[in-house]
Formats: C-alpha cells, structure tokens, sequence
C-alpha cells in the first residue's frame, strides 16, 4: 500500500526549498500517493515559484490577504487546512522552515493525529523575538514534528544535544536550497524581459552589489541606517546596486524615500526566482538579511554580507562565506568597503565550499521517508 505524502507550503522561501522535493516524491509514484497543499501566505510570488518548477498544487486555500495580523493569518490557517487533512487523510504531513504556514500547518496535523516530518529543522537563534515571528514558528513545529530533517550538523545538535530529541528521529540531509538551485540555474531564460531590463542598466566594467531586506524586525530606523550606508556606498564611481524592493509598504517607503533618483542605484519590484538566481550570478557581492540567500551563494561563489545581529545560519559565519554586519550604517560601509578593495579578503570569502548541501537532499529526505513509514 502506498505511503500518503501531504506536503504543505504557502510563502516564495518555503516553494523554491520544497519544489525539488515535490519533483522526487511525485517521481515515486509506485511507492507514495503524493499530494501538493499551498496555502497562499505569498501570493503572486508563490505562483512565480510554482510556475517555474511546474508545480500543480492539488489544494490552494488562497489566504493571502493585505495587512492581516499573524493571528488572523494563524486562525485562518488552521481552519482551512482541516478539510485538506479530513479529505485526504495523510499518513505524513511535510512542512518547511520557519513560517507561519510551517508552524500551523504542523498544528493542525498534530490536532488530527497525522505525523509531521520538518524540513530545514533544527535551525535556531534561541532568541524569539529575532528573527520575529520566525524563531518562534520553527520551535513550535520542532515541538510536534515526529521527523526532522536537519540540513547539517549544529541544527542536528540543537534538537537532538539542546532539546533532547531522540536521536533516531533526526537526519541530517543537507539543505534543499541547493537542489533548487541547481536544477534552476540549469532552466534559466535569459531573453525574459526583467533580465533585458537589467542587462541594459548594467555597466559591465562596475562591481555589482545586489540587495536585499525584508526582516520585521529591522522596519523603522534600522531599515533607515541601512538604506542610508547604502545610498554612501553608491557614490563610489566603481559599482553599481541593484535592489528588487519588498513589497512591504514598511519596506517600499524606506527605500524610495532614500535611495530613488541615484544614477548608480537600480530599484526594480521583486524578481521572481528565475530572474534573481540569475542576478545573484551576475553579482559581485550580496548584501541582505535573507536566511536562503546565506545558503544559495556560497554555491555562486558570491560572498555575503547579512544585515543582522545574529542568524541561524552559523556554519556559513564559521566557513567564512558570510559575515553579519547588523544594520549599523558605518560598519555596513567599511565592510563593503573592504570587499571591494581588498582582492585577497575576497578571493578567501569565496573559495569556502558551500556547507548546505550538494544538490541531493530531495533524494535523501524522500529514502528516509520510505524506511521511518
């Protein structure tokens, strides 16, 4: 009899981590019934993913809504992911990351007795208030999760040394960011029209610093000091910045307030995944407080620097592929500065090999799934 797969997802971060294992259990059909639910937390960046990877949800509960509270968002989640699980039954719910789907999603399992396995478990900064309400959402799915699928080894001794999880529910697979990658960067349509934008804007003889920001918890003036080293940055005559801007009216604001109507400063809307893996190959250097880029461009060979205090992300801190430089405009500058200048700093910053993975954690996640069921 063939194990019922329900793999749960709603928000850009969690699709592009989940397409490629949707692709291997949906391959496998002889040994699983696999079924695809998207709850819509993102909307029109989902369905960018989801069109990319050719993707076909068999559930879309269509949530997202402008400005709703997390505990809107949460209660809605819950109630429609119920009729899913009464529907199809599943003997496995898979959720990913750290997201307010995540955590619900594993919730609403949990109330009906099905098992949850956690993809990207195990990632912690033990601080719930940052990244807010992320931190908090991957500890409560921790929680529930009957199986963890830790990308590497300091998320395997988080749950198993820190929190005490049994051992054997544990496994570390490698992170399937990379396996996304890979696969997309082989699919790349470089005629597309954002792409010829952007080629038009580009000074092939300038470095090329690409940004981005989207953190609740660096709104406001943090968010003002950033914009604020990278309008300073930009006055140098030998890069240029490229920024696809959040569409977050706390995000948009900031930034157009600061940095529109700059020669040397591209801000463009959000690119869908094609387009940005593409431009995160053209980069010099990446500046963001995004966890996936922290895993995605060791893989590109792109150093990064993250605009946060802390990250759950320690192993590319430790490799040296990424440096945190918070959100303090001086220390942003001279770390770019540094980058820029110094070619033995950088050459080191990007002849790490990538710690996530090697492109076969789908494969991996789905063998353990075969044997644990």
């Amino acid at each position: 009899m063939k194990n019922k797969i329900l793999l749960i997802f709603g928000t850009r971060p969690e699709a592009i981590k989940m397409a490629p294992l949707c692709k291997v259990l949906v391959a496998k059909k002889d040994v699983f019934d696999t079924r695809i639910c998207v709850t819509g937390q993102h909307r029109e960046m989902l369905d960018q993913v989801l069109d990319f990877f050719s993707i076909k949800p068999d559930y879309d509960l269509n949530l997202m809504k402008s400005n709703q509270s997390l505990n809107e968002l949460s209660s809605r989640l819950l109630l429609a992911l119920d009729p899913v699980l009464k529907d199809f039954n599943p003997d496995l719910v898979l959720v990913h990351g750290d997201t307010t789907t995540s955590s619900m999603g594993a919730l609403a399992a949990f109330h009906r007795g099905i098992k949850v396995g956690h993809v990207e478990a195990g990632l912690r900064t033990f601080d719930t208030s940052a990244p807010f309400p992320e931190e908090m959402n991957r500890q409560l799915t921790g929680k529930i999760a009957s199986f963890h699928f830790a990308p590497t080894q300091k998320p395997f001794d988080n749950l198993v040394v820190l929190e005490k999880v049994n051992e054997s529910n544990v496994f570390i697979t490698g992170n399937t960011v990379i396996d996304a990658l890979i696969w997309g960067v082989e699919h790349i349509n470089t005629d597309r029209v954002d792409i010829k934008k952007i080629k038009k804007f580009r000074n092939p003889d300038k470095k090329l610093i690409v940004v981005t920001g989207h953190r609740r918890e660096n709104f406001g003036v943090k968010l003002e000091n950033f914009c604020e080293g990278l309008l300073s940055i930009s006055k140098r005559e030998d890069v240029q910045i490229i920024y696809p801007v959040h569409l977050n009216p706390n995000v948009q604001n900031t930034v157009y307030n600061i940095l529109s109507d700059n020669s040397n400063i591209l801000l463009i809307e959000p690119l869908d995944y094609e387009a940005f893996i593409w431009l995160l190959k053209e980069s010099f250097l990446i500046i963001t407080d995004s966890g996936g880029i922290q895993e995605e461009a060791p893989s590109l060979g792109k150093p990064v620097l993250v605009t946060r205090d802390v990250t759950e992300r320690q192993e590319a801190v430790e490799m040296g592929t990424v440096k945190l430089v918070g959100t303090d405009k001086e220390k942003i500058i001279h770390e770019t500065n540094i980058l820029l200048d110094n070619e033995i700093i950088y050459k080191d910053m990007i002849s790490k090999n990538n710690p996530y993975g090697d492109g076969k954690s789908s494969k991996r996640i789905s063998d353990i799934i075969l044997n644990v069921l």
